[in-house]
């Protein structure tokens, strides 16, 4: 069973979904990436993308804005809800703040048409080894997140985590040690545009607090600064 798990973990690694609906650039995609040894995708439409990143957890994700049926930014939003799958947009928008919204709402890369096929290849290069490099960095440490599954264990041990939860940890495991206004992590944790009370991460913090502690038998290593936010602090000592 495990070396069929590992097999589906090294699948995955390698797949790539290109959401682009002109025939003619999704086909030169497609075939770049894919003489490359990467498993590939292409789909013309966005109504089907949620569902498919859902099923088949892509290594990366190409998407264009401009699709016939959905919005690419309404897309690339939706999938930051569940995952966190590296992402990068492809588009003819060049005004930079179409740019920075991609970017805020969770996009990891943003290319402007036109481009080289090799270009992007060598930007999912890129975002493949820095996903890698996080998870071999985080492996022998206490908190490990998996970002393509939305996966995370302290001390080895799984914790049930919301998507909110996670990207949560996530923000605040990023930089352990540093303060985060309430602002800042309500940046982190909603990607949609919905208007909540600063207050709402004070009891995301207490539940994310409650589950640590319930898994490791009491740890609870986030602080509270008052008149600030909060921070983690995370020690170099595994449980064993």
């Amino acid at each position: 069973m495990k070396n069929a798990a590992d097999a589906g973990d090294r699948e995955a690694s390698r797949r790539v979904l290109i959401v682009e609906d002109e025939v003619s650039l999704a086909t030169l995609l497609a075939e770049t990436v894919a003489a490359e040894g990467y498993d590939v995708s292409v789909l013309a439409e966005g109504g089907s993308v949620v569902d498919w990143v859902r099923r088949n957890a892509p290594a990366v994700v190409l998407l264009d804005l401009n699709l016939p049926d959905q919005d690419g930014f309404a897309i690339c939003r939706d999938i930051r809800s569940f995952s966190s799958v590296p992402l990068i947009m492809i588009t003819a928008r060049v005004e930079e703040m179409d740019r920075l919204r991609g970017l805020e709402i969770g996009a990891d890369d943003y290319i402007c048409k036109p481009f080289r096929p090799r270009e992007v290849l060598a930007r999912v290069r890129a975002l493949l080894r820095r996903a890698v490099d996080w998870r071999e960095s985080r492996s022998d440490s206490v908190l490990s997140l998996d970002e393509t599954r939305f996966e995370a264990y302290w001390k080895g041990i799984a914790l049930d985590l919301t998507p909110v939860e996670f990207r949560l940890l996530q923000t605040l495991g990023q930089r352990p040690g540093r303060v985060f206004s309430r602002a800042q992590l309500l940046d982190a944790i909603y990607v949609d545009d919905r208007v909540v009370s600063d207050r709402t991460v004070d009891s995301h913090i207490k539940n994310l607090r409650k589950k640590i502690a319930e898994s490791s038998g009491g740890d609870d290593p986030l602080s509270s600064v008052y008149g600030v936010g909060y921070k983690l602090e995370i020690s170099t000592q595994r449980k064993t």
